[in-house]
């Protein structure tokens, strides 16, 4: 299948703004993204919400000082963040709390890039996004 076609239905999936439709959505795009995987990879196993957690907890020192994903997000994801830089209030990570959290693909992405650069200094794999997407559908 096309990567647009892929695209197209992802983003028609997405329309939805429920709690129940936005976990099914996230949980497409963690589909989406363990199929990418495995595709680079045969010898993947699958994602994982512990590997995902680790992840969003790995502090790296970006510019002097120690960084993670839980450093604006909190070490609870469905709680409200605040930018460690701006003090800038951020919503929820997780869609139980944050039901617009995977509502706009196209967002999505864009997130991803800018964070996993800003705190990884690199693009994030699809098996770590997959990860990370996982670890999300997981908190409550």
């Amino acid at each position: 299948m096309k990567a647009s076609n892929i695209l197209f239905g992802l983003l028609i999936a997405f329309t939805s703004a429920s709690v129940h439709a936005d976990m099914e959505s996230a949980q497409k795009l963690a589909d989406k993204y363990e199929a990418i995987a495995k595709n680079i990879n045969p010898a993947s196993t699958g994602l994982s919400a512990n590997d995902g957690k680790a992840f969003f907890n790995r502090e790296i020192t970006v510019k002097g000082k120690q960084v993670a994903c839980a450093s604006c997000h909190t070490a609870n994801p469905a709680d409200t963040g605040k930018h460690i830089v701006t003090g800038k209030p951020i919503r929820p990570l997780a869609p139980s709390a944050n039901p617009n959290r995977f509502a706009d693909i196209d967002k999505v992405e864009k997130e991803f890039t800018a964070h996993c650069h800003d705190v990884i200094g690199r693009d994030c794999s699809a098996q770590e996004k997959g990860n990370f997407i996982s670890y999300l559908l997981s908190v409550n």
